[in-house]
């Protein structure tokens, strides 16, 4: 709307309706943005074969599963291939939580990049 039509009722009841749909679209993206973050899951493999973890898109720890390889190794590198895969995971759910908010809120958005480095330091731990 521009300064011209300020007064005019029709062209604020046209305006108004236009920037009610923008918010209700941005509203709707957000909604399905956390829901797929939600559901995010990133399941990884240590180098050795040793272990397979799962994480959720907050880094939380939802599985363990070891190979019976387990059995050759010592107590120490075992506790060094869950938390190496626990790294990779929550290094992979960081990279797929950004590409899903980039998606979501498009790759210029200032909100977007807010979001993203969040979840980043919150993942990566930096």
């Amino acid at each position: 709307m521009t300064d011209g039509n300020i007064l005019d009722p029709d062209a604020a009841g046209v305006y108004l309706e236009d920037w009610q749909r923008r918010i209700e679209q941005k509203a709707a993206e957000t909604r399905a943005m956390s829901d797929r973050l939600a559901a995010l899951r990133v399941t990884t493999k240590d180098d050795n074969g040793l272990t397979e973890v799962t994480i959720d898109a907050n880094g939380a720890l939802l599985d363990v599963r070891f190979t019976d390889r387990i059995q050759r190794v010592a107590p120490d590198a075992l506790a060094r291939a869950v938390m190496g895969a626990v790294t990779d995971a929550r290094r992979r759910a960081a990279d797929q939580s950004r590409r899903i908010v980039t998606e979501t809120m498009g790759e210029q958005s200032v909100a977007a990049h807010a979001i993203a480095e969040r979840v980043e330091h919150q993942l990566r731990g930096e």
